[in-house]
């Protein structure tokens, strides 16, 4: 499986990025005072009308428009955005950010639950991967949160360039692929066009053509209904309370004492039970299919849900969600691309991400809050923009998917938005480096304990 070889070369790099730390640690000599991370001021400037104010809503409106689409949410835009133009510091910019991915991600839910799925009588969100990975994206973000503190800045710019580079290179090969496909399957359509619709031309793209069997028109309340499974949002929403729940009650613990370390670990087997639950059910009835001879996926996903699959997804939502925690994003950057290359088509990939997002990004927003983290009038301006963002980029999109019958267009949105994530992060991360290095600042490992 392709997702192998990304998983191998992002775990590569991974290493010897920390493998590199270690030894600069060894080299560098410890300050007395602590990172820019950790002692940098609050800032948060005043909310007037100013150029700086126009250029990041219009930043932050096609951010979230293209965001949302690709499944990504645009964290890596945002935080550059409200630390270099609006001018607030890294831990505020990083709030905000959430709250924008929050905002853009519930008005792009609310749009695709009012769409149908483009090729099957199911729900467009699948809620069967959204149980999958929820729960380990909500487990990295605490992670990533505390490392965040932790690792140098030169660090988690390298990291973020690794990532964001192999995840959009990735997906501009799939959509390549997806192109190509659609060009054969155009011809392949104009040729039996008189006679009859080439079914699998719809597992790639919305159609607005009559197939062979027409569906049963639905009112748009039948289609919201049909789209929700109660069942499933309601222990979704369950894990997402327990993670709120440890997260405040961790928040006034004293840092490393026994209480701080009995919370930490609780959110595991939180975590785990749930994944556990739907990785047995995925795998139970893989194999229940197959012994029968039906060839159908278990889910949107067009994989064999084998233990090394499954392992695999665990690995991916931990590590889209330690990123997302490093970053101030919602860990989209790995589950978007990831959901594309085990076989969801681009559709129910971007609306299964956001989905997930939605509920990563407002378990931070909580958090960020109860710390009095952002500055609640800015909040309030760029979610309303980010919901108009998100609702009309879904809306804008769909339909040019519609009228060119290429569904590749949202991958190609997904690898646009990361690379150019990746383009701005690292060339902020790259100029703090060089200006840290330059003021002689220590380039190791911070102590935990200290900077929590």
């Amino acid at each position: 499986m392709a997702a192998r070889g990304l998983v191998v070369y992002l775990l590569s790099g991974f290493c010897l990025t920390i493998l590199a730390t270690i030894f600069v640690s060894e080299k560098s000599y410890q300050p007395h005072i602590s990172s820019l991370s950790s002692t940098s001021e609050k800032v948060w400037p005043r909310l007037v009308l100013s150029w700086r104010i126009v250029l990041a809503t219009v930043i932050g409106f096609l951010g979230s428009a293209f965001g949302t689409v690709g499944g990504v949410g645009g964290g890596g835009i945002f935080v550059p955005m409200l630390t270099l133009i609006v001018g607030f510091d890294t831990k505020s910019a990083a709030a905000l950010s959430k709250c924008m991915i929050m905002a853009a991600s519930a008005a792009s839910v609310w749009y695709n639950l009012r769409v149908l799925h483009p090729t099957k009588d199911v729900p467009i969100l699948d809620y069967d991967l959204a149980l999958l990975f929820q729960p380990m994206l909500l487990l990295g973000i605490t992670i990533g949160v505390s490392l965040s503190v932790v690792f140098p800045y030169w660090l988690i710019t390298i990291l973020i360039i690794v990532l964001f580079l192999g995840t959009s290179s990735r997906s501009f090969c799939k959509g390549v692929e997806m192109w190509k496909e659609e060009n054969f399957m155009k011809k392949e359509l104009e040729r039996q066009q008189e006679t009859f619709v080439n079914s699998r031309v719809e597992l790639l793209i919305d159609t607005d053509y009559e197939p062979l069997n027409p569906r049963e028109e639905k009112s748009a309340m039948q289609i919201v209904c049909s789209n929700l499974r109660w069942g499933r949002i309601l222990l979704l929403v369950g894990v997402w309370v327990s993670f709120l729940l440890l997260q405040v009650l961790k928040n006034d613990a004293v840092a490393c004492s026994v209480r701080y370390w009995v919370l930490n670990a609780l959110q595991f087997p939180v975590a785990f039970v749930v994944f556990g639950y739907e990785a047995v059910k995925l795998n139970k009835e893989s194999k229940q299919r197959e012994m029968m001879g039906n060839t159908e996926s278990v889910c949107e996903a067009s994989i064999r849900w084998t233990q090394t699959q499954l392992v695999l997804c665990a690995f991916c939502g931990l590590l889209g969600g330690t990123v997302g925690g490093l970053l101030g994003s919602g860990g989209g950057f790995i589950l978007g691309p990831l959901l594309l290359e085990i076989g969801v088509i681009p559709q129910v990939a971007s609306a299964t991400a956001t989905f997930v997002m939605l509920f990563s990004s407002s378990l931070s927003v909580l958090e960020f809050y109860f710390l009095k983290r952002f500055p609640i009038p800015y909040a309030l301006y760029l979610m309303t923009v980010c919901i108009v963002a998100g609702f009309w980029g879904q809306f804008v999109v769909r339909k040019l998917v519609a009228f060119l019958r290429r569904a590749s267009i949202i991958v190609f949105i997904l690898s646009a938005v990361i690379f150019a994530s990746a383009v701005i992060m690292g060339v902020v991360g790259i100029e703090k480096s060089i200006q840290m290095i330059s003021d002689h600042k220590f380039m190791g490992f911070l102590d935990f304990c200290e900077n929590q």
